[in-house]
């Protein structure tokens, strides 16, 4: 099963187990989806489930909240992540707040699902890595689906979630293959130790997910042991379990598609500080991309997102190889 396949049967699971749940977007009915994700769903389940919307993602994100306030299970799907700025008054003002504003009396267990990343010579306006400004808002979830399993059962979990929840899919992903267990629940609260190692904590999440477990092969041939993390959760952060690898290898490198400052990756840094410093060896390192708005041209985009080779030198910087 592809990604791209793992998503269709997560959303037609939840359409199929619920009749509350809907999805609505750009393109998700007769188009089947940008990246073909919702592809046969409008035959499936016919217009009233399957809505496709106008070209205003302020619109009909808050139209999805207002109806899963009102009871619903609405999955909405926002093209790309660049395009979900135009919703964020609704998703941090509204979505993010109802619950604690009122005082416990509503809550929005809507999906909102939106595309991430570069790759794929898209230029600055559809290539970007925006998850890390999501996760610094309280009263949402951040999901980054990073396997073929957990973009399958993640979902369905996410809309029992009483609170709003955001998944980032990263584009370059949706062709990929894997296995998929159909019994195994979704877990939507901790990180995945992709890999076991000794020497280092490779920490990263989504479509850099690949990049570290290949650094972390090319290190091992190098007599390197590097134990692989995939976030999976965003927020909230699954802090525990970030401490205890770090505390047992002494060394965290993190890999972030985000921009460096004021990143995600900068949170997870000052965390190990904050709650590891004397088990480090070395002072945590971070692979992130280039501040700059993503160029259109291959050789540069490319140059300004992390790569395995990155990943490497860092390492091996940290480890004095």
């Amino acid at each position: 099963m592809t990604y791209r396949e793992a998503m269709r049967a997560a959303i037609r699971s939840a359409m199929q187990a619920d009749e509350r749940v809907f999805l609505m977007g750009e393109d998700v009915g007769r188009y089947g989806g940008c990246y073909a994700v919702s592809q046969g769903l409008l035959e499936e389940f016919g217009p009233e489930r399957i809505r496709d919307t106008p070209l205003s993602e302020s619109g009909f994100t808050g139209a999805g909240i207002g109806a899963a306030i009102a009871g619903m299970r609405p999955i909405v799907e926002v093209m790309t992540c660049n395009f979900s700025l135009l919703s964020l008054d609704q998703i941090m003002n509204n979505a993010a707040t109802i619950r604690h504003m009122s005082g416990g009396q509503f809550h929005v267990p809507v999906v909102i699902r939106m595309a991430t990343g570069g790759g794929r010579q898209l230029a600055a306006q559809h290539s970007h890595s925006l998850e890390g400004w999501y996760a610094h808002i309280p009263g949402i979830r951040v999901l980054a689906p990073a396997t073929v399993q957990d973009a399958r059962t993640m979902l369905g979990t996410a809309l029992v979630d009483p609170d709003p929840t955001l998944i980032f899919e990263n584009a370059l992903l949706y062709s990929e293959s894997g296995e998929v267990d159909e019994s195994a629940p979704g877990d939507i609260d901790h990180l995945a130790v992709r890999r076991e190692g000794k020497d280092l904590s490779l920490i990263t999440y989504g479509g850099s997910l690949r990049k570290g477990l290949e650094a972390a092969e090319q290190l091992q041939a190098a007599g390197m042991s590097a134990e692989v993390l995939d976030l999976r959760v965003l927020r909230p952060l699954d802090e525990k379990a970030i401490l205890a690898s770090v505390q047992k290898t002494r060394r965290a490198l993190v890999v972030d598609e985000g921009w460096r400052s004021g990143s995600i990756s900068a949170e997870i840094v000052t965390r190990i500080i904050e709650g590891a410093f004397w088990s480090l060896d070395a002072p945590p390192a971070r692979v992130c991309s280039a501040e700059v708005p993503i160029p259109y041209a291959r050789h540069l985009e490319q140059a300004a997102l992390p790569s395995t080779e990155r990943i490497i030198a860092s390492a091996r910087a940290m480890l004095g190889h």
